[in-house]
């Protein structure tokens, strides 16, 4: 299994970086006792909803499950997400998660998705997108390890 994290725009050092790496060590570190791997971060670079389709398409492993981060999804709860990120451990699945750029991610994109997953009804920052997903992300470990972290 591979986790792979694809966000369009470099992520500068500062508060979301600092974030972002934070819960991503977390997630490794709680997700190495239960067989998930840790996160792959690809910051892929376009110019334009095409360009940026294209950098993000090549960035994707090969046969991945796709998920993307997109304000048209799904909204799901922290035990759901991470019964879902379970399932696809015990599956052995790759995954990619798709952050887009300030255009969105284009239909052709949306129409490959396994996933689209909404954080709610209001528009995020996309940079702000990445450390929602960090932190869900270990939440969902924690969720599975049986820690405190998460409490309903």
């Amino acid at each position: 299994m591979r986790l792979t994290l694809v966000a369009v725009g470099r992520l500068r050092r500062g508060p979301e970086r600092e974030l972002v790496d934070d819960y991503l060590a977390r997630f490794a570190k709680v997700g190495r006792g239960l067989g998930l791997p840790p996160v792959t971060l690809a910051e892929v670079e376009g110019r334009g909803q095409g360009g940026e389709a294209e950098a993000i398409a090549r960035a994707l492993p090969e046969g991945a499950t796709l998920v993307l981060l997109d304000e048209r999804g799904a909204t799901i709860n922290s035990p759901d997400f991470a019964d879902r990120l379970g399932g696809w451990r015990d599956a052995a699945r790759d995954v990619a998660f798709v952050i887009g750029g300030a255009d969105g991610l284009t239909a052709e994109l949306r129409a490959r998705a396994d996933l689209q997953i909404s954080f709610g009804a209001m528009v995020w920052p996309h940079m702000l997108v990445r450390v929602m997903l960090a932190e869900q992300l270990y939440r969902a470990a924690s969720i599975l390890a049986g820690s405190p972290y998460h409490r309903a």
